[in-house]
């Protein structure tokens, strides 16, 4: 049994980036902690979904549980620091927020529960945290360090496949299948969302464990609800879109040497 750890900015990363995979981890019988950076306390919740006086990081913290449920996760951890809020927001500069630990500091944080599970594979994000959200890049940072510090055999960079994209979007373009009222990505993102197809190691197909993607989204309930984009997609187009996870190892194993979860789950992008 091998077993993967996948390290996450806020409740409901883990569910976008890597839920696929990690079902998928499950059910071939190795173990899943998913780590989270913060409570994901400045997102914005859906009107209406918060009971009177209840407080959005307790709530986003219970549905970090109900996702792990529905991943098939084992532990899930919290590294007690706070949402720093979107790119130049005065929120980045709260001296308490993650953009602003100190790196080797928040390593040691993570590399405390690496050194307890042993991982054979880390998950975080690219270099740029996928669309350049501070904590998402500080994810990569501390993710990088707790890595060496812990001597994990894989790290593996959670990132959204630009072209990928750009191909899906045109062909439902073309094909007149954009549902009605979609307010979803365009065909057209912006410059710094996401990774080239060149720069991308490896891939997960997943397509088998949309269900439970689709429920860890779902135990999100605070931050996407039924309308959400995502969740209203059709069946085929949510498998079509999510079914498929990315990552950019930088140093893969050799497949001599290459835990066994690593050779099971990550193929190869060339």
């Amino acid at each position: 049994m091998g077993t993967i750890v996948s390290f996450h900015a806020h409740p409901d990363d883990e569910s976008i980036a890597t839920a696929g995979t990690l079902a998928k981890a499950v059910k071939a019988g190795h173990r899943v902690v998913i780590v989270f950076a913060t409570r994901g306390e400045l997102g914005e919740p859906v009107p209406g979904v918060l009971a009177e006086g209840e407080q959005l990081p307790v709530r986003r913290s219970a549905e970090c549980y109900e996702s792990a449920k529905a991943i098939g996760a084992a532990r899930v951890e919290f590294l007690g620091y706070v949402d720093s809020g979107m790119m130049g927001e005065p929120s980045n500069d709260a001296p308490y927020c993650f953009w602003q630990a100190p790196v080797e500091h928040a390593a040691k944080r993570l590399a405390v529960i690496l050194d307890e599970e042993e991982p054979d594979i880390l998950t975080i994000y690219d270099d740029n945290g996928g669309y350049g959200h501070p904590d998402h890049i500080q994810v990569h940072r501390v993710g990088k360090r707790a890595g060496e510090l812990s001597a994990v055999p894989v790290v593996a960079q959670s990132t959204i496949n630009r072209d990928w994209m750009i191909r899906g979007m045109r062909g439902l373009a073309e094909s007149g299948q954009v549902p009605e009222g979609w307010d979803g990505p365009t065909a057209e993102p912006p410059p710094d969302f996401g990774k080239p197809e060149t720069e991308i190691t490896h891939r997960v197909e997943a397509v088998d464990f949309t269900d439970q993607k689709r429920a860890s989204m779902r135990a999100h309930a605070s931050q996407m609800g039924p309308e959400h984009f995502m969740l209203a997609l059709p069946e085929p187009m949510f498998a079509m879109g999510f079914g498929t996870e990315f990552y950019i190892v930088a140093d893969p194993p050799s497949p001599a040497v290459a835990p066994d979860v690593f050779i099971e789950l990550f193929l190869p992008m060339r």
